[in-house]
């Protein structure tokens, strides 16, 4: 035997001692067996393949997405480290693994799941309003300087609900959302750390455009709940939204109050991390609405614009949010300048504890959207919750400007009738190209965001000339505004302006009605606010037929 036989020999053995399944053997002509392997007659290598992954079952078997991988002589140690790498990237526990013959069904758990994920995501845009005499201060800038950050950061969520979020029509959901909040939360790091104001603000706006995950969620739900449900569902995850606005602002000005205040930038940061490993545990690795369609990212904000032109329905539910946000800003912003103000001079804790009167009403969100939105057609809950709305903001401005009562009582109104305009009216867009979701959800962001700026700059100016009255006569023209809007179009009409399909009210998509045991009922009742049988997965086949003629168009146009 050769010295390089020999040395080769020897390798094989070293080798069997950490992992003899990587050993080339076969018998020996001579006597007994042993061990040999294949030299090269010009240089003599040891040629070792690397185990792979042969088949998408293997794969799927240990919980990862995998191509299909080539086995090929020669893999150097980078290209193994790569591909462990790329295994352990692509892992996932058994509980998020998607099984398209057994898809997993859409639970009341995972509903609030994701509005807790929802809740604590969309908080990051709103610890700082409680804070920014605090950092004005740490900063040595000016509260009017200070008082950008705030703006910034909505400016932001802004740019990444135009920008980011309609990409939720071409990923898969669940590492894209992962994605998210794990660039978010690493980023936040230096929010909780510098010294520098410009360094402060710029990356105030980087987070703000990343965190659009709650908007993301909102048209995952609206693929996964059954139609007759849809409402219901949704609104577990609009109550997370309004909740993490209200705790933000609440936890942000206590803790500021009592220690320092980067203290709730330590906690936004731990909550983050929470949400991720919550999600990543937990969250199915749903796949992508549209994998094969061609998308061109610099066509996105036109055909935005294209839905908002060529959709009735799309149009109405933006401008009826418009203007539902420009009543629930404008209420918002003025208020602390009137319980400030005589005859109330209340101080800055008092105020911000106002925030917390609403927070019954959200947390009762899904119950009557279950009892009341499920059961009518969306714009008959819409206008419900706008006739409530607009009595609110006529109650308060009445009797604001002498007796706390009207502030309180028009809290509760418009929170009240918002949620149950803004559900009804996200019920009803989910129903427009199920294939573009994102992208409609996006359209209708966008208008409402206007709105909220419109609401802010206008109850600001009108405060300023005439108080509380001019402020609040604003609310009431933005909700008469509305009313409007819903009653020139019918829940059934299908161009820009009409009543045609009749008056009914109640849903055409509810499931029949069937005789039931009282124990059957209460199973159905049980699983109407619980767990959702149908998964989201077959409840979608209740939607009318145009839903399918639309998404095969989509994909049409797309390619």
């Amino acid at each position: 035997m050769s010295r390089h036989q020999d040395d080769a020999q020897s390798t094989i053995r070293e080798n069997a001692k950490v992992n003899p399944s990587h050993i080339p053997i076969h018998q020996s002509s001579s006597k007994g067996s042993s061990l040999t392997c294949n030299t090269n007659d010009n240089n003599h290598r040891l040629k070792e393949k690397p185990p792979v992954l042969d088949t998408d079952a293997d794969a799927q078997s240990l919980g990862i997405s995998l191509p299909q991988v080539a086995q090929v002589d020669g893999v150097d140690e980078s290209s193994t480290t790569k591909m462990q790498l790329q295994t352990l990237w692509h892992w996932k526990p058994k509980a998020a693994r998607y099984d398209p013959a057994n898809p997993p069904k859409f639970t009341i758990w995972m509903n609030m799941l994701f509005g807790f994920a929802s809740c604590f995501t969309v908080s990051n845009l709103y610890y700082n309003q409680a804070v920014l005499n605090k950092i004005a201060e740490t900063f040595h800038v000016t509260f009017e300087k200070a008082s950008s950050v705030a703006t910034l950061m909505q400016a932001g969520y802004c740019s990444g609900l135009l920008f980011i979020c309609p990409l939720g029509d071409i990923f898969p959901r669940r590492p894209f959302i992962l994605g998210l909040i794990a660039f978010t939360a690493t980023l936040w790091i230096p929010l909780c750390l510098t010294t520098s104001f410009p360094s402060f603000s710029a990356i105030s706006f980087l987070c703000g455009a990343t965190t659009v995950t709650p908007q993301l969620m909102l048209p995952l739900v609206g693929d996964l709940a059954p139609p007759a449900r849809r409402a219901s569902s949704l609104a577990v995850i609009v109550s997370g939204l309004s909740l993490g606005v209200l705790l933000a602002r609440t936890l942000a000005g206590v803790l500021a109050n009592f220690t320092s205040w980067r203290n709730i930038y330590w906690f936004g940061l731990g909550v983050q991390w929470l949400v991720f490993a919550l999600l990543y545990i937990w969250m199915p690795d749903y796949p992508s609405k549209n994998p094969d369609t061609r998308f061109n990212y610099f066509r996105m904000p036109w055909q935005i614009a294209q839905l908002l032109a060529t959709e009735p329905l799309l149009l109405q539910a933006a401008l009826v949010a418009f203007l539902h946000s420009g009543i629930f800003t404008s209420y918002w912003t003025t208020l602390s300048f009137l319980l400030s103000s005589p005859p109330y001079e209340y101080s800055q804790m008092v105020i911000g504890l106002f925030g917390l009167i609403g927070v019954v009403v959200i947390v009762c969100a899904p119950i009557y959207s279950r009892l009341i939105i499920d059961r009518l057609v969306p714009l008959v809950s819409a206008i419900m919750g706008l006739v409530v709305e607009t009595l609110g903001v006529v109650v308060g401005t009445s009797v604001g400007s002498f007796n706390v009562a009207g502030p309180v009582v028009q809290a509760i109104m418009i929170d009240l009738g918002g949620q149950f305009t803004q559900i009804a009216m996200r019920s009803s867009i989910y129903g427009i190209q199920p294939l573009k979701r994102n992208r409609v959800n996006t359209a209708y962001m966008v208008v409402s965001f206007a709105g909220q700026l419109t609401g802010t700059a206008v109850g600001n100016r009108l405060y300023a000339q005439g108080g509380w009255v001019y402020s609040g006569a604003c609310g009431i023209a933005f909700g008469g505004f509305a009313l409007v809007v819903c009653l020139v179009r019918g829940p059934r009409e299908q161009g820009w302006i009409g009543w045609s399909g009749g008056w009914k009210f109640r849903r055409d998509d509810l499931p029949p009605k069937k005789s039931e045991t009282p124990t059957e009922e209460a199973l159905e009742e049980a699983g109407a606010v619980g767990g959702y049988e149908d998964g989201g997965q077959r409840g979608d086949d209740l939607e009318n037929a145009s839903n399918a003629r639309n998404g095969n168009d989509d994909r049409k146009k797309e390619q």
